[in-house]
């Protein structure tokens, strides 16, 4: 499945038993041998009895995460198309807390994407308070950035041209700087308008990709914070474009775009 271009494999985790170790995902995501993936999504039997599915994600790397938006909008496509589910809206348990995702007529999905955490504590980051900016030094150059949890680490950097943006550069070092123990997200930012943002993600555990649905969350909260943006943002990603909405401290972000299967197919292990 894709989410403007971020790209999924979806397993169904409720008939049939599942079990994967870190190298079966390696090998799965591997775009030549595997099928090739940004991250893989688990469908489970619900852990709370407020919620009808469990969500997990898994990172290329094998690693699993907390939070995955564009993600999230493909879980729904998915359960609705195989007859798990007809509810609106649909509840998810996850690792970082209570998913909601409500159809729409126009065959978009939005994702209540939850109340962001702005404690470094949170985030989680080394620092010792809250700040609307922070500081790193990359190759001798001071960058300034924000940063916010959306479930997952995001540190978002405004940039004047998003092209020649040094995505790769920046991305990989920051991602696994030591000021953020759990790694991050890094998202590099060019405000368009007080309502329009490009935004290119280096995701955690799986380099750039054509979009990330919390990274577009992140971005506009941080925007928000530091009155660049206006509370309903039009967010363009490589792969596409999200509409993102946030009314401030205190209140969940939602997020709203296309889910589209794209094939069906068993793979060995």
């Amino acid at each position: 499945m894709q989410g403007i271009g971020n790209d999924f494999v979806v397993i169904d985790a409720i008939n049939q038993a599942v079990s994967l170790t870190p190298e079966n995902i390696r090998f799965m995501a591997d775009r030549k041998y595997g099928i090739g993936f940004d991250q893989l999504l688990l469908v489970e039997k619900a852990s709370t009895e407020q919620s009808d599915f469990k969500y997990r994600i898994f990172n290329a790397d094998g690693s699993e995460v907390g939070q995955c938006g564009n993600g999230a909008r493909c879980f729904a496509r998915f359960v609705r198309d195989k007859g798990l589910s007809s509810k609106n809206p649909i509840h998810v348990d996850t690792n970082s807390g209570p998913l909601a995702l409500y159809f729409s007529d126009d065959d978009l999905i939005t994702v209540n994407m939850g109340i962001p955490r702005h404690n470094p504590a949170q985030v989680p980051m080394l620092a010792e308070q809250e700040a609307l900016t922070y500081q790193l030094t990359i190759n001798n150059t001071p960058v300034s950035f924000g940063a916010v949890s959306m479930g997952n680490p995001h540190a978002v950097i405004k940039v004047s041209d998003i092209k020649s943006a040094p995505v790769a550069e920046w991305g990989e070092i920051l991602e696994s700087h030591a000021f953020f123990p759990e790694r991050a997200n890094i998202g590099f930012m060019q405000v368009i308008s007080r309502q329009a943002i490009k935004l290119r993600v280096y995701e955690r555990g799986a380099a750039e990709t054509l979009a990330c649905g919390s990274g577009a969350c992140a971005a506009v909260v941080i925007g928000i914070e530091q009155n660049l943006l206006d509370s309903e943002v039009e967010v363009e990603l490589p792969g596409g474009s999200l509409k993102i909405s946030w009314n401030g401290r205190g209140q969940p972000v939602l997020m709203t775009g296309p889910a589209i299967s794209v094939y069906d197919g068993v793979i060995k292990l």
